[in-house]
């Protein structure tokens, strides 16, 4: 409720029901670091081009490698004495450089054009050069022991195989997306006339009147014109529990009515839904460059120009010592476990991943850096007025005179107010619907400005309203009225024939999830900050219930973004969360601006975060996911980059004064794994529940450093505790 309303209800009484009394979807920017890999196209048909090159390529290199005398001679065995057996491992080989080292050699190709150097060329070099160097000693124009088809013919395979394995993950991420237009019916019921008609939701009009079915999945946003039941919303905002929807309410595409029948009339269409909307977010999302990106991208540069380096030194070195054919081996063996593969899936894979799991939480990641800055937020500021609390007038004290009932009290209120539409009638009325009273029918309903309602209930004569009906009556108030209105409450007297029978106290009702909320944020010891427009008893008296640690009351929308600019100024960095309309200004010049309950409002452009709910719990869910988004990428450099730096000088021979010499193709085979074991940690972020309660509940588990800041570890228990909590 805003504070106009609050204002003008507490000095004018009832004076305002008079005024109411008349009824490229894939996973966009996944392989940016890769170069090569945008001439490829979408990640769904590479799926099936890599496993169908994996195993064409796997058959080619049986015979290639085992009828390979360089092979043969390694594990010591003879070969068939058969005419031109020696030319198999070559013609094979050829085909296999030619047919299965063609995706690498096309991006090879499209990063030397680029001028952007990076993995597709390293393996576009690596296997150039042993083919070369194995078809020039199949010729005789090199040394025999320069011969690498089945050393090639491997590489190839595993490359191919990392490929596949790579595409396959990636394209389950994007299948978020599909998910997501899969939530909408084949066909709508709509009513023409006395007729049902099925049609294709894409049909649909604005206006039309369609019919869910029990089970049955709404086709378009609308209006609840007929009918309720208990609506499943947790494909849009993460919420499991299903929500009651009767007429007057707004319901969502691709939402599930789950006992009962509903008419709804549409009232928004194809891009227009909600559901629309959240696909663009995530597409979105999926499409934007965030800083760990950025650094991966620049990681992959490096690590070519060093890889190249140490090649060049590599040769150089083996061959002062005499062993050219060693120079070459070694260069390759650089070049191949140098590649930068697992480096570029490490920040795309984990950013796609979370993406999903957010949206399918509730959660629409809209700016990927915001959500990363999430992970270091100490501030959260939060909009009161629908937010913290529901946004609408509740009776929250009832008081009777001096022989007189309060659920008789409230009976008779609830009657006199059943005709008006002011939100505080409807409140009243609620009231006494929650305590389970049978309401009469009251006539001579009359509504009177500044002064309240006045009618007949069961030969009583029923008046409410505020301070300007006790004056015109000359009747004074309730004792605890004065508390109530102290505390910011509106306070409307009911009068039954002329005299005060009780009082009843109304207040912008707080969320139980709010309690929740700011006690789970004290626990990983992040500040609670409250702002509103409403006065200071009552922003004050909110602040008090819920433990807030600092209140901003009395503030116009337009100033709100000074408030956060002040906080920043005390060296705190804040996440703003507010209804994305009023509070735009203030959710842009957040660190992290978060539109709370805009499940139906996904355009919402100050936000860099928005919560398809309502409950202010969700956003323990940003601040869980970012941190454990944070600590995969983190992971994922660290293994990806280092174990290139590593692996590198043991490719170049380092301990060869050791005798260890590393393969090729053994090198090829580990840096193939690391491109596996950094797609498979990603894909523990799916274990991840972003639930609000699961959120909530993995707060409760982090423990804090002696200074006072939630530690890394603590993040980490979180997400365990969370994993735990499904």
């Amino acid at each position: 409720m805003s504070a106009a309303i609050h204002d003008s209800a507490a000095h004018s009484g009832h004076d305002q029901h008079a005024g109411h009394d008349g009824h490229r979807s894939d996973v966009a920017g996944a392989h940016d670091a890769h170069g090569g890999h945008d001439a490829h196209g979408g990640h769904g048909d590479h799926v099936g081009m890599f496993r169908r090159l994996f195993w064409i390529m796997l058959i080619l290199a049986l015979p290639t490698v085992l009828l390979n005398g360089m092979f043969a001679d390694f594990l010591g065995y003879e070969l068939p004495d058969v005419a031109g057996i020696e030319w198999v491992s070559p013609a094979l080989g050829t085909i296999i450089y030619a047919w299965g080292g063609r995706p690498f050699l096309s991006g090879a190709i499209d990063e030397l054009r680029a001028r952007k150097p990076g993995m597709m060329l390293l393996i576009g070099m690596a296997i150039t050069v042993a083919f070369i160097a194995s078809l020039g000693a199949s010729l005789g124009i090199f040394s025999h022991e320069l011969d690498f088809w089945w050393e090639m013919a491997l590489l190839v395979v595993i490359m191919l195989l990392g490929h596949w394995l790579e595409m396959r993950s990636l394209a389950q991420t994007t299948s978020a997306l599909d998910s997501l237009a899969a939530l909408l019916p084949d066909v709508a019921e709509r009513v023409e006339g006395d007729e049902i008609v099925p049609v294709a939701p894409s049909d649909l009009r604005l206006g039309d009147v369609v019919i869910v079915r029990p089970g049955g999945r709404v086709p378009a946003d609308g209006e609840v014109v007929d009918g309720g039941a208990d609506v499943d919303e947790s494909m849009i905002t993460g919420e499991s529990k299903p929500v009651l929807r009767t007429v007057g309410d707004h319901v969502v595409a691709g939402t599930v009515a789950t006992d009962n029948s509903l008419r709804v009339q549409v009232s928004a269409i194809g891009d227009d839904t909600a559901l629309a909307g959240i696909q663009r977010l995530v597409a979105e999302a999926q499409a934007s460059t965030s800083r760990a990106q950025l650094l991966a991208d620049k990681a992959a540069g490096w690590l070519f120009w060093y890889a190249l380096i140490a090649a060049i030194i590599t040769t150089v070195v083996w061959a002062s010592l005499g062993v050219p054919e060693s120079a070459l081996v070694r260069a390759i063996t650089v070049l191949v476990i140098a590649c930068p593969h697992a480096l570029g899936l490490a920040i795309p894979l984990v950013v796609s991943i979370s993406t999903e799991r957010a949206a399918r939480g509730g959660v629409l990641i809209k700016d990927r850096a915001a959500m990363e800055r999430m992970r270091s937020v100490n501030s959260v500021l939060f909009d009161k007025t629908g937010t913290l609390t529901k946004g609408e007038p509740a009776v929250t004290d009832l008081a009777a005179a001096d022989g007189f009932e309060v659920d008789d009290l409230l009976r008779l209120a609830a009657a006199a107010e059943a005709e008006s539409e002011h939100p505080l009638a409807r409140a009243i009325v609620a009231a006494a619907g929650h305590r389970g009273l049978d309401v009469p029918r009251a006539t001579e309903f009359r509504a009177a400005t500044a002064v309240g309602v006045r009618a007949t209930v069961e030969g009583h004569e029923v008046h409410v309203g505020g301070p300007a009906l006790l004056a015109q009556r000359s009747a004074r108030q309730l004792q605890e009225s004065a508390t109530w209105a102290q505390a910011g409450a509106t306070v409307l007297h009911i009068l039954i024939d002329g005299e005060v029978a009780g009082a009843v106290a109304l207040a912008d009702e707080v969320r139980e999830e709010s309690r929740q909320a700011v006690d789970a944020l004290h626990q990983l010891g992040i500040r609670v900050v409250m702002i509103t427009g409403d006065a200071e008893p009552v922003a004050h008296a909110v602040a008090a219930e819920l433990g807030i640690d600092q209140v901003f009351a009395q503030v116009r929308p337009e100033d709100k973004s000074d408030k956060v600019l002040e906080l920043q100024k005390e060296g705190r960095i804040v996440a703003m969360v507010g209804d994305g309309v009023n509070d735009a200004p203030a959710l842009a010049q957040a660190d992290v601006g978060i539109a709370i309950g805009a499940g139906t409002d996904v355009a919402v452009g100050s936000a860099g975060v928005i919560l398809a709910s309502d409950d202010p719990r969700s956003v323990l869910s940003v601040i869980q996911l970012s941190r454990a988004s944070y600590r995969k990428m983190k992971q994922n450099l660290w293994w990806a980059a280092g174990y290139n730096i590593a692996a590198v000088p043991l490719a170049a021979g380092v301990l060869a004064p050791v005798g260890f010499v590393l393969p090729m193709a053994v090198g090829a085979v580990l840096m193939s794994l690391s491109t596996i074991i950094v797609a498979l940690n990603a894909q523990l972020l799916r274990r991840l529940d972003l639930n609000p309660q699961a959120s909530t509940a993995a707060a409760y588990g982090a423990w804090k450093a002696p200074s006072g800041d939630v530690a890394e570890t603590a993040l980490e228990h979180t997400e365990e505790v969370a994993v735990q909590s499904r």
